[in-house]
């Protein structure tokens, strides 16, 4: 079977964006690894949360090996994935107004700490709240979105804002509007999204920024180990004992 034209032109656009992102975003990307850093060393707890197909990244840096082990997935019930029926419930849970502060005041979240918000278009009620309230309760907010959503489309937020006129600093993924990548003669849709790649590639990017530098700082990174190589377990369990009270995952 002959190679696939059109697979090579998904890598090729995935390839693309990512090296605008690293290109475009690094002074960014190094500030949201500065934030974390700041928390992690001020002895504050870090949460990521990202709605629908945007959870999927949030999580990719929750008990990851080689990743801090102080990432929790700050989770709103009914959107975190596909994980409900109908998959469309979880898009009108996006929509709906005051869920936010719901979840965030029953969270363990409060001041000093940081909270990643991923969110493609940054345009929904879920993720615009989540960043208003979070602030409000002097949380830092690093927002990961396509900033393009902001000038071609309309918030549906009350306030006409989107989730990048609340952070202390946005991550632009340079996702074009309808988040698909390619289009034939033939196929009526656009198709190949790439936003899960390029928004796990960022956040993996701000963690290996905090990483770096919180040992420029003198600070070993609470990271963790693959508990498929020899002692990762061991590793884990000292890490996950010395910084209990910061994890809030089961374990």
């Amino acid at each position: 079977m002959s190679e696939s034209k059109l697979a090579g032109q998904f890598f090729d656009a995935a390839i693309g964006l990512l090296e605008r992102v690293r290109d475009e975003e690094a002074p960014r990307i190094a500030e949201a690894g500065s934030l974390v850093a700041d928390a992690v060393a001020a002895g504050n707890r870090l949460f990521a949360f990202g709605a629908g197909h945007s959870s999927l990244p949030a999580q990719d840096v929750v008990y990851r090996a080689g990743g801090l082990a102080l990432m929790n997935f700050l989770a709103v019930p009914g959107t975190a994935g596909i994980d409900v029926m109908p998959a469309t419930l979880g898009s009108a849970l996006e929509r709906v107004d005051g869920l936010a502060g719901a979840v965030l005041d029953s969270s363990p979240a409060s001041d000093g700490d940081v909270l990643v918000i991923i969110s493609l278009s940054g345009r929904n009620a879920l993720p615009v709240e989540m960043a208003m309230n979070a602030r409000a309760i002097g949380l830092k907010v690093i927002g990961v979105t396509s900033v393009a959503y902001a000038t071609e489309t309309k918030s549906r937020h009350v306030s006409g804002t989107f989730l990048k006129d609340h952070c202390d600093v946005v991550l632009d993924s340079k996702i074009a509007v309808g988040d698909a990548e390619l289009t034939i003669d033939g196929i009526d849709a656009p198709f190949a999204p790439a936003s899960t790649v390029v928004t796990s590639a960022i956040m993996q990017a701000v963690m290996a920024a905090a990483a770096g530098e919180l040992a420029a700082r003198g600070v070993e990174p609470p990271l963790l180990r693959s508990g498929n190589v020899d002692g990762g377990h061991e590793w884990n369990g000292r890490v996950m004992q010395e910084y209990g009270d910061r994890i809030f995952f089961r374990h």
